[in-house]
């Protein structure tokens, strides 16, 4: 298994697993503290196992326009992008954020997908002038995330850090490191992405203060160093996708609710075609997020009912430690996803109520990056 470049701190403070080929921290204190510190007050978490790529060349923008399914020309100078890349039937071969940095991108995208994606950007690229750099091994990347993540970052830059809108990125300086500090994150909350540039491993004493002085810096604010599994709870409790789980090869954008990720109005892109059909005739499946009734913890593969018949199967679940409840996702049909119908989801042979609710879960007055109060 790889190991990130501050596996020590993790091995010494955290339970450690594999995922996606990297021994990761899985949590620290535990998943549900790791997860109200995002909500309440601000985590941060070691998410360097990303992929990261940077693409270059006078045909960069028409490359990244082509491969995926966003229209990155409307990007301006350090703007960010969610979007996908489709395969030729619209399905989703990976979701991933595009950011223009003055006259070259950097992409970020799913670590289970670093391979794959870098084969599949190489494979499209021979009609372009680009230039493909895997970057993944030569940078660390943490995620400050939470109520507070702006106050505790704040005294750590010169910078004042509300000149940085959301889904923007700029350089600053952190404890003499050069960073790229992006705005935004997947925990629905407010916060920062930082990519730090490693020389050779011979700054990586300085990339530990950097983390250790968040921490420091962060102790006011009851900061707490998180894990996996509140990065995967809060990325649920916030609707958004797991790789994997939610979005795969055989499910397009306009299935997923990723609509917004989709300009059919540009030039040609891969799946453009079949994407225009479906949005003509309309979808066959739809994701929909479902909160339980009953209690119970609906888990990835477990059936949903609706009906009185079996419609599709639990993508993502678990429990809400902001809502004390079981949650999920699932792909139904479209008729199905209004909410407030009753489904049904089989946990351990018992069929257990559930019912559709809006997505993200939480209250977006009182939680999220939108959030009206304090």
């Amino acid at each position: 298994m790889k190991r990130l470049l501050l596996h020590k701190f993790h091995k010494a403070h955290g339970f450690l697993q594999e995922f996606s080929g990297f021994e990761m921290p899985f949590w620290y204190k535990g998943v549900i503290s790791e997860h109200m510190a995002v909500r309440e007050n601000v985590g941060i978490f070691d998410v360097s196992h990303m992929g990261r790529a940077t693409i270059t060349g006078k045909n960069a923008n028409e490359f990244l326009n082509y491969v995926t399914s966003s229209d990155i020309s409307k990007l301006h100078p350090f703007q960010g992008q969610y979007s996908t890349m489709c395969n030729v039937n619209g399905g989703i071969v990976d979701d991933l954020t595009v950011y223009k940095i003055k006259d070259y991108y950097l992409i970020v995208y799913n670590s289970m997908n670093i391979r794959k994606d870098y084969q599949w950007l190489i494979a499209h690229a021979k009609a372009f002038d680009v230039k493909i750099s895997n970057i993944a091994d030569e940078t660390v990347m943490f995620a400050l995330q939470g109520p507070k993540a702006t106050f505790t970052l704040q005294k750590l830059v010169k910078n004042d850090l509300a000149e940085i809108k959301d889904f923007h990125v700029k350089w600053m300086k952190v404890f003499g490191e050069k960073v790229l500090i992006m705005k935004g994150g997947y925990t629905g909350e407010k916060g920062f992405e930082l990519i730090l540039f490693k020389r050779n491993d011979s700054n990586s004493d300085n990339i530990l203060k950097v983390w250790n002085n968040l921490l420091e810096n962060g102790k006011e604010s009851k900061i707490e160093p998180c894990g996996l599994g509140a990065r995967d709870s809060l990325r649920l409790e916030a609707g958004f996708c797991l790789y994997g789980n939610d979005l795969t090869e055989e499910i397009t954008p306009y299935e997923a609710k990723l609509d917004f990720a989709v300009n059919i109005n540009k030039g040609d892109f891969i799946g453009k075609k079949a994407l225009v059909t479906q949005k003509k005739v309309g979808v066959s499946k739809i994701r929909t997020g479902f909160k339980m009734v009953n209690r119970g913890i609906p888990r990835y593969g477990f059936k949903i009912f609706g009906n009185r018949k079996e419609v599709g199967y639990v993508t993502s679940g678990g429990f809400s430690s902001l809502l004390k409840s079981g949650i999920g996702m699932g792909y139904v049909p479209p008729d199905l996803d209004v909410e407030g119908t009753t489904l049904h989801i089989e946990v351990r042979g018992r069929l257990l109520e559930s019912k559709v609710v809006k997505m993200p879960f939480y209250d977006v007055n009182r939680y999220g990056r939108k959030r009206k109060v304090s």
